[in-house]
């Protein structure tokens, strides 16, 4: 037998009058007047030919029958309420779409993540990502957020801090014995190195608390910090590696870390984006996200 649109109504009545406990109750809670209540518990009665409740002066009780009927009533109610919220929560999920600009490396190794888990979260928000190592002009390329791991230069544009990232000093095997291993700073400036442009001059932290700048030199030269870490591994000279991509690196016996008692500064990784899009709940979404999970991974923002 088919389920009526007017039996749909008399059953969640019903549901309605065994979690109220009265018919008055359920009649408030509903919009009904206790006669239409009333009206709604008997034609489940007649239908099934049961009674649903024992009926007092004032308590109702319910009939094993009526137990029976109130375990799927409850089911009906609880889907009901869970369309009703997945529909309120379809209404106001952030939709639109952001364009990105990432630096190669950090953007395979750790932002194609973090937006693959955003994109799972807000599956309404399309995502337009450029990696390049190239700093993108954010005001004429339409960019939402650009990732750059340099501090934000003098030009109108607003910045936040997502992360802090370690670096070290490494060389291939072949390298080290073919070339030997570096003892002071003052070795370093004897050895071949694979120069990322970006990157210039190397800034040392030596034990007395003084900073020390060295200029690289090297017959490789490279604007992209993911070949920079592939020249070093080849043994074409020593470089300053970010320990996501050194550490496995070393692990695996690829790489070998030089000096490991030196101070480096980190890099810090910024997001950048145009003057007043901070107001935009998508990118704030976005940025607040990305800070997070950089927070649960090795490159803590700390106090950004």
């Amino acid at each position: 037998m088919d389920v009526s649109f007017e039996q749909l109504k008399s059953l969640i009545v019903f549901a309605t009058v065994v979690e109220r406990g009265t018919f008055s109750a359920a009649g408030r809670q509903l919009g009904l007047s206790r006669a239409v209540v009333s009206y709604h518990i008997n034609k489940l009665e007649k239908l099934y030919g049961l009674r649903l409740f024992n009926r007092s002066t004032r308590v109702l009780h319910l009939t094993e029958a009526g137990e029976k009927l109130s375990v799927h009533c409850r089911v009906i109610m609880a889907e009901a309420q869970a369309a009703k919220h997945a529909v309120e929560r379809f209404k106001s999920e952030p939709e639109g779409s952001l364009r990105l600009s990432c630096p190669v490396s950090i953007g395979l190794e750790r932002m194609v993540p973090i937006l693959s888990a955003f994109r799972q979260l807000y599956p309404k928000i399309s995502l337009n990502v450029s990696f390049t190592d190239a700093v993108a002009d954010i005001l004429q390329d339409s960019i939402d957020l650009a990732i750059r791991g340099a501090p934000l230069p003098d030009s109108g544009l607003q910045a936040t801090r997502l992360a802090r990232i370690k670096t070290c000093l490494c060389a291939a095997p072949g390298y080290l014995k073919a070339h030997g291993r570096p003892q002071t700073v003052d070795e370093l400036l004897q050895h071949e190195w694979v120069v990322y442009e970006r990157g210039q001059p190397l800034e040392l932290q030596l034990k007395d608390g003084k900073v020390r700048q060295i200029a690289l030199k090297g017959s490789v030269t490279t604007n992209n910090a993911a070949a920079r870490t592939a020249f070093v591994e080849a043994g074409h000279g020593l470089g300053r590696i970010p320990r996501y991509d050194a550490d496995p690196r070393i692990r695996a016996g690829k790489l070998e870390e030089i000096l490991p008692g030196l101070a480096l500064p980190d890099i810090q990784l910024f997001g950048v984006f145009p003057p007043g899009a901070s107001t935009s709940k998508n990118l704030r979404l976005l940025i607040d996200f990305t800070k997070q999970s950089f927070q649960q991974s090795a490159f803590p923002a700390e106090e950004a």
